[in-house]
């Protein structure tokens, strides 16, 4: 006598197969944070008129724009560089036909800025006007050469101060609004549009949290970073820090608006460790342009008395309209 086996339906089983497949294809993947770590290099700064430390930096639709300065601030040299040949020149100053600037500090920043068709340069000098040099000083430029067509003290409750970031947040037809940095601060100014003097009264904005920040996925070690500039693009700053030879791009979102002790974006963050250059790895300036890059200026030491390696470089694979909307 043969034994039948009976089978029996499995519908709960199958049931459960069906909604977890459905429910896997549902949940969408988490994406990784983007991290950016390598560059390449489109020109070296040289260092005319003793201009060997490389400062303010911004960029352009063709060129980017390098400031420099020699020992103590005594001169300052502006380079441009096409973004598309890595050609560089050193400016003109057409105020006396020399190559030099004696009037900008430190010129820890620039911003660009095109007004009523004529393109023009403010510089942050990182002082406060109490020595002679102001706060803010106004170059208009003409192909590769400039001059000096204004100058701006900063003042904040009354009390003139310096500022070591500049860039514009918004203009209209009448004002030109600025976004200013010290430290971990950031403030708001303003300026008639075609105001080429005066007093800008800036007032607290943000600051932002450096210890802690997320890059590639791990909380900065609590050590002591050296702060530069910044870049704005598309209501998102991005803020290099530097500790020797390591350099480090923070991005912070939403700043029109912002207050208080805002946190770098977790998802966002670039990094370079040069083991190339051990001395110094200091990302001076930031900007966003030309295929929507980060752009950056460097000072780069293999030792403690290397002048060689300053350069312009770009993060590669990085476009900033993939991650900032």
């Amino acid at each position: 006598m043969k034994s039948r086996l009976t089978l029996k339906p499995r519908k709960p089983f199958i049931l459960f197969v069906v909604f977890l497949l459905c429910t896997t294809v549902m949940i969408p993947l988490t994406a990784s944070a983007a991290y950016f770590n390598t560059y390449t290099t489109v020109a070296t700064l040289e260092n005319a008129n003793g201009g060997n430390s490389a400062q303010g930096f911004d960029v352009g639709s063709t060129y980017a724009y390098s400031v420099k300065v020699s020992n103590g601030d005594q001169k300052q040299v502006i380079y441009r560089t096409n973004m598309n040949t890595g050609a560089t020149e050193l400016m003109t100053n057409g105020d006396n036909g020399t190559t030099y600037r004696t009037d900008l500090g430190h010129a820890n920043d620039i911003v660009l800025s095109t007004i009523d068709g004529t393109h023009y340069m403010f510089v942050a000098t990182m002082k406060d006007g109490t020595a002679g040099v102001m706060s803010l000083v106004k170059l208009k430029y003409v192909g590769s050469t400039y001059y000096k067509v204004g100058s701006y003290t900063i003042k904040e409750g009354g009390v003139n101060k310096s500022v070591s970031g500049v860039k514009v947040l918004s203009k209209d037809a009448n004002t030109i609004n600025f976004l200013f940095k010290r430290g971990e601060s950031f403030y708001k100014g303003s300026l008639p549009l075609n105001a080429n003097s005066g007093t800008i009264n800036m007032t607290a904005a943000f600051s932002i949290n450096v210890k802690g920040a997320l890059v590639n996925g791990s909380p900065l070690p609590d050590i002591t970073y050296t702060h530069q500039s910044f870049a704005i693009y598309k209501n998102a700053i991005f803020v290099p820090i530097t500790n020797k030879n390591v350099s480090i791009v923070l991005v912070y979102r939403n700043v029109s608006n912002a207050s208080g002790r805002i946190t770098s974006d977790p998802n966002l963050s670039f990094r370079i460790t040069s083991a190339a250059y051990p001395e110094l790895f200091e990302i001076e300036g930031v900007g966003v342009a030309h295929g929507d890059k980060l752009w950056f200026n460097t000072n780069r030491k293999k030792t403690s008395t290397d002048l060689l390696h300053d350069g312009v470089h770009y993060f590669n694979d990085f476009n900033a309209s993939q991650f900032i909307q």
